[in-house]
């Protein structure tokens, strides 16, 4: 399945790894993982990772983001991972490398790379580039298995999303044999500051609920103003807030940013990735992403989420 990208490995110098902007678990774990694996396997090689970080996971790199030059991309080899759409990539500058490669395990959106690797049926792109390691017998030290297994972890729900499949496991059993501490990776995700889990408190205060059955959240600039934290965190780190609601198949949180609204659909029951497209995102059947360009754009999609949760399933 890999042959392509491997043959594309072998025959360049230098290679440089994408993902996708505002990085969560298993975009930076995928990135940092093959970062090691690649290092590892092909030393003669010069390996480079770019992109912008959060502070949420901060923890999953071993190294800084490289800061590159445009001339370094020439001839370069530019792997993009975790990424369904050419606008979400991070450093837009893989089109001046000579060749680009993909791999993704989001819902197919568009072509972005000459080379790809796309499987949804996969929980994580960190599960991928797992298969791509073992079935290309490459080296994956500890430090990659770790990477790797902390991005599988955060995209599975600590494999309790239905996206886990026997495969998570083969592949998860494998970077354990590699050898490194789970509860370093635990304490790092799940042990959380009082200012988070009062932040999460405060959240939690602010759900709303539809005669539809759909669970929101909607923040204003001038409420995320107010709060000590940043935009991933706001949206994506409290959009689970609304997940355990007995009742609730479907829920949104809406956070108005300087670029737009970000929102998050997140489903126990439904396909919402359709929605999230129809608005320019993607992402997964039950976990999507958009940015809108306001508040009534975002009721419009609250909208076709109600319609969603009338359809019998």
């Amino acid at each position: 399945m890999f042959e392509s990208i491997l043959r594309q490995i072998r025959a360049h110098s230098r290679i440089i790894l994408h993902r996708h902007k505002n990085p969560d678990g298993d975009a930076l774990g995928s990135q940092v993982g093959l970062w090691h694996i690649l290092h590892d396997s092909f030393p003669e090689k010069e390996i480079f990772m770019v992109g912008d970080m959060t502070p949420r996971y901060a923890f999953i790199p071993d190294r800084p983001m490289d800061t590159l030059t445009d001339e370094q991309f020439a001839g370069a080899l530019s792997m993009i991972l975790d990424t369904s759409a050419r606008s979400l990539i991070s450093d837009e500058r893989y089109t001046l490398a000579a060749h680009t490669a993909r791999i993704d395990h989001h819902i197919f959106v568009e072509q972005i790379a000459e080379e790809e690797v796309t499987d949804n049926s996969q929980e994580s792109c960190c599960g991928l580039v797992t298969a791509f390691a073992m079935e290309c017998g490459l080296t994956v030290s500890p430090v990659a298995a770790k990477a790797l297994y902390t991005g599988m972890i955060t995209d599975s729900g600590r494999f309790r999303y239905d996206s886990t499949s026997a495969d998570t496991f083969r592949h998860a059993a494998f970077l354990m044999e590699r050898g490194f501490e789970t509860a370093d990776i635990y304490r790092n995700l799940y042990a959380d500051t009082l200012a988070s889990i009062q932040l999460r408190a405060r959240f939690t205060l602010k759900i709303q609920t539809t005669p539809h059955r759909v669970a929101y959240i909607y923040t204003t600039r001038e409420e995320a103003a107010a709060y000590d934290a940043d935009s991933f965190t706001l949206s994506r780190g409290m959009v689970n807030v609304m997940s355990e609601i007995r009742g609730i198949d479907n829920w949104v949180n809406f956070t108005e940013t300087e670029e737009g609204v970000l929102c998050e659909i997140r489903s126990n029951r439904h396909n919402i990735n359709p929605i999230a497209v129809k608005y320019g995102g993607g992402g997964h059947k039950k976990a999507s992403g958009a940015t809108l360009r306001d508040r009534e754009e975002a009721m419009r999609l609250l909208d076709d989420l109600n319609a969603l949760s009338e359809v019998p399933q």
